[in-house]
């Protein structure tokens, strides 16, 4: 899942994108409010982790632009704003969690992993004929055999059992599972999708097919 941290703290940010790649989400950064707006303008992201108080403006114009779109992502409003009219606002203007400073890493990952869910029906669990990944342990199957999946591959897997019996083109995967300094001229999909194929596979029938220059997808297995 592709994140966007809409924060102007340097240490928070180096904290927030060490922990959040550490957990398997790609991460772009963006300092102010119109940085937000360009880089929400030219890229889909599944969450933005929204401040409040941000040098040329506040989140709440942030989250009201997003909300003005239909099929925006969904925000997660990290702020030292504590008041109750603060988070009462927050989740008036869109907001969908609201999560105030100072905080745990292991908090915001549980709040992050419960928005997500969302998108998949509420479980932190997805299943595909004999594939089952669970998003909360970072745990993927292929039946009782357990898959040694490095956290890209897992979200390479994610996007793509959310996606079953559809080709997904190289660039759209790079689109949702990395960040934006990622090179579109590199082979860094193929070497991931690749990898995640044999590890998928073993002694078994192949489930990831690529489909010349069209891209990859996953059997819908009965």
């Amino acid at each position: 899942m592709r994140l966007l941290v809409v924060e102007d703290e340097e240490d928070l940010v180096v904290a927030l994108k060490v922990g959040l790649v550490r957990a398997g989400y790609a991460v772009d950064v963006a300092p102010d409010v119109d940085t937000a707006g360009e880089k929400l303008a030219v890229n889909e992201y599944d969450l933005v982790l929204l401040d409040l108080n941000l040098p040329d403006g506040d989140g709440f114009s942030v989250c009201r632009s997003i909300r003005a779109t239909s099929g925006g992502p969904r925000i997660l409003m990290l702020t030292a704003r504590d008041r109750l009219a603060d988070r009462v606002r927050g989740l008036d203007e869109g907001a969908d969690d609201y999560l105030v400073k100072p905080f745990a890493l292991p908090e915001l990952l549980a709040r992050i992993r419960a928005l997500l869910r969302r998108e998949d029906g509420g479980t932190s669990v997805v299943e595909v004929g004999e594939l089952r990944l669970d998003t909360a342990r970072f745990e993927a199957y292929r039946g009782e055999r357990r898959l040694p999946l490095t956290p890209k591959e897992f979200s390479v897997l994610h996007y793509l059992m959310t996606r079953p019996g559809r080709v997904v083109p190289a660039e759209e995967l790079l689109e949702h599972v990395w960040d934006e300094h990622a090179d579109p001229f590199t082979n860094t999909v193929r070497v991931t999708v690749g990898s995640l194929r044999r590890k998928v596979t073993g002694e078994d029938e192949p489930l990831i097919e690529t489909v010349i220059r069209q891209g990859d997808r996953l059997k819908e297995t009965p």
